[in-house]
């Protein structure tokens, strides 16, 4: 057969294995959050889940989509940004809903100011804009307090982005800091960990589920020439993943010392 027979059959064939990385890379990061989803709605407990993985992967999500005005990249890393954050929005929701119904006569936090009375004492609040007590940040009773949370501070970076957008120092730093901060995700698993000496309740799975996500995620930076700080970002990730794998394998074969306390399942990367 000539060379030229099969090209009707290459081409087809190599467009229809972009377009599946494509799509590997805009929802694959979201997928070891579905099981999450349904468990704390499964239970209805979400005790288990740390709030602030959705805040660091909101930060950096951000970022990155602002980064991109600065400096174009492939389409499918801004829709994995977009998909990303739509995801963190809606566990965000849920572990809000439930553990607000699980608590009993606590004071009610919020974001911004509010006109309505303390449930607790019966008597209106001390009235401050924001509530900046770092022992109640990011642990609001409603969800709406989140997401102004979350466009003000899109809208006081997309200001600052909007002004220094002709610097390329700042563009590249800019970039530079969202990925860094997604790749950090893992570390305070592993400091953890190390601080317990033990990784039990962990999810070996998962942890599996982050590693091959996180390699496809960094060979994919790396083959499709995606700016630097990608490419290096992922690649630190990755690193951190095979750390924690090497944890189990060490904690799990070779124990430490006894936990003293309740092991709680860390099915995510948390904080």
């Amino acid at each position: 057969m000539e060379p030229g027979g099969l090209e009707w059959l290459l081409v087809p064939m190599q467009q229809l294995v972009s377009w599946g990385a494509a799509g590997a890379m805009v929802f694959g990061g979201v997928v070891p959050y579905i099981p999450q989803y349904r468990d704390i709605r499964r239970t209805q407990n979400a005790e288990g889940f740390s709030t602030y993985v959705c805040l660091v992967l909101l930060v950096a999500n951000i970022l990155r989509i602002l980064f991109w005005f600065g400096r174009h990249f492939e389409s499918p890393l801004l829709w994995q940004s977009i998909i990303m954050i739509i995801t963190m929005l809606l566990m965000l929701k849920l572990c809000t809903e439930v553990r607000v119904s699980n608590e009993l006569n606590v004071k009610r936090r919020s974001f911004a100011a509010a006109d309505s009375k303390d449930e607790e004492i019966k008597a209106p609040p001390k009235r401050s804009y924001l509530d900046f007590d770092l022992n109640y940040f990011w642990h609001w009773s409603k969800f709406t307090d989140y997401v102004q949370c979350v466009l003000t501070f899109t809208g006081v970076t997309g200001y600052i982005t909007y002004l220094w957008l002709d610097s390329s120092l700042f563009v590249e730093t800019l970039g530079f800091l969202a990925v860094f901060t997604e790749a950090m995700l893992g570390v305070p698993q592993l400091y953890r960990n190390y601080q317990n000496r033990s990784t039990e309740g962990m999810s070996i799975k998962m942890v599996l589920m982050w590693t091959s996500g996180d390699t496809f995620k960094t060979v994919y930076f790396i083959l499709n020439q995606a700016p630097f700080q990608f490419s290096i970002c992922g690649l630190l990730q990755v690193f951190v993943d095979i750390a924690i794998l090497l944890q189990v394998y060490l904690y799990s074969h070779y124990p430490q010392k006894p936990v003293s306390h309740t092991a709680h399942p860390a099915s995510t990367k948390a904080l």
